[in-house]
């Protein structure tokens, strides 16, 4: 997957876009006749690359879109707004759907080109492509940043990636971190609830002769969050502290096991 800049003129959007492709998986970055020529090594691309500066290096620079084209099956465009001339508008979430289906079925390349920061693509650039791919916005404010645009683009492909490989949702591995907390019981929660009930009268939040459907609205919060073992006894440890706290707790265990307090 190519995502191909032409005539840029910024080097910070170079390094900006490369770092936009790396964090959605990507590292071919194209950049066509940029107003810069030593935009890799330049400060401003390299502080905006941050830790995808070896995108920043590896990317290849071509003196026009045909010669950086080269190899690519279907193109798609990225502009705002129809043209006389040219293929119709696909929204971009559907473009990349389309590829992500496309790419175990044809041989070379698939790429998103983007136009210069001053003007977008210009008619002569969007003829060498097989399609036209427009981000949805505000007709009021049309206009994105050239790297924005890159990582709304790189994040809409990598999406349609991960959902035709059966993956959608599975981008972050933190995402089942969770996974392996053992669930709390039945009984243990409701013995919560009931110690719960207790922290809230001795803190004098609940009144239990005019209850105002308290418990009930602790049931609804607590059921939705699947309560671990862990976090019941954290609620749990905390009750205790509003019911009594931990300077008048001092030594009851010991004294319950027969021990003198000091």
């Amino acid at each position: 997957m190519r995502f191909i800049l032409c005539e840029p003129g910024h080097p910070g959007n170079i390094g900006s876009a490369a770092r936009a492709i790396k964090t959605m998986g990507f590292r071919d970055l194209r950049v066509v006749c940029p107003r810069i020529r030593e935009y890799r090594t330049d400060p401003e691309a390299v502080a905006y690359a941050t830790s995808s500066v070896d995108v920043l290096e590896a990317s290849r620079m071509h003196e026009t879109l045909a010669e950086a084209l080269e190899g690519v099956t279907f193109a798609w465009a990225l502009t705002g707004y129809d043209r006389q001339y040219g293929p119709a508008l696909t929204p971009v979430r559907e473009a990349g759907m389309k590829s992500a289906a496309w790419l175990d079925q044809m041989e070379g390349d698939l790429a998103f080109v983007f136009g210069t920061e001053r003007s977008g693509m210009t008619n002569e650039e969007i003829l060498l492509c097989q399609g036209c791919a427009a981000i949805p916005a505000d007709p009021a404010s049309p206009s994105l940043n050239l790297a924005q645009s890159v990582q709304i683009a790189a994040y809409e492909m990598q999406m349609a990636l991960l959902s035709a490989s059966g993956h959608e949702g599975e981008l972050y591995d933190w995402q089942g971190r969770f996974e392996g907390d053992e669930p709390a019981t039945a009984e243990s929660i409701e013995g919560f609830y009931g110690h719960w009930e207790q922290a809230m009268e001795a803190c004098g939040y609940h009144n239990p002769e005019n209850p105002r459907h308290l418990m009930d609205m602790t049931r609804r919060i607590f059921s939705r969050s699947g309560l671990s073992k862990n976090e019941i006894a954290l609620m749990r440890g905390i009750c205790a502290a509003i019911i009594r706290p931990k300077s008048e707790r001092i030594g009851m265990k010991r004294a319950k096991n027969g021990g003198e307090k000091a």
